[in-house]
């Protein structure tokens, strides 16, 4: 372990923090459990359990699409807000970000390609954290 070992795992714990809060804000139901990884250049956050009860009966009802064709225009416009969250917590530049959801399990990736780190150092680190929310959706 690096000595900026415990920093990044700081900075992927706000990131992981910050994904949480934003689709809880805009989704109005955020994720059970998130994990956010770095490795060297590319930033990964997986988030499980987010889909809302509306979404969650369209996937019942057999209408995946429905739900993929909301989520993927919702990453559209949320791009300058999950970009700003990465870069604020780990002050690097997002040169890329893609994002890609699952309905079976209920799963969602966040992926952003920074720009490649001043000192070169490779990286590998992680932060994962389990979300408890009341059955009203409100977090603990």
């Amino acid at each position: 372990m690096t000595d900026g070992q415990p920093r990044v795992g700081a900075q992927l714990a706000d990131v992981t923090k910050g994904m949480i809060s934003l689709h809880r804000r805009f989704y109005g139901k955020g994720p059970t459990k998130a994990k956010t990884y770095v490795v060297n250049d590319t930033l990964i956050c997986l988030l499980e359990g987010g889909f809302t009860t509306v979404e969650r009966t369209l996937i019942e009802e057999r209408d995946i699409d429905a739900v993929l064709r909301i989520r993927q225009s919702f990453q559209r416009a949320m791009e300058a807000q999950f970009t700003e969250v990465v870069e604020v917590a780990l002050n690097r530049k997002v040169i890329a970000y893609m994002s890609q959801v699952h309905a079976d399990p209920d799963l969602a990736v966040e992926l952003f390609m920074l720009e490649p780190a001043e000192d070169g150092e490779e990286r590998m680190a992680e932060h994962d954290e389990t979300v408890h929310e009341h059955e009203t959706g409100k977090p603990e």
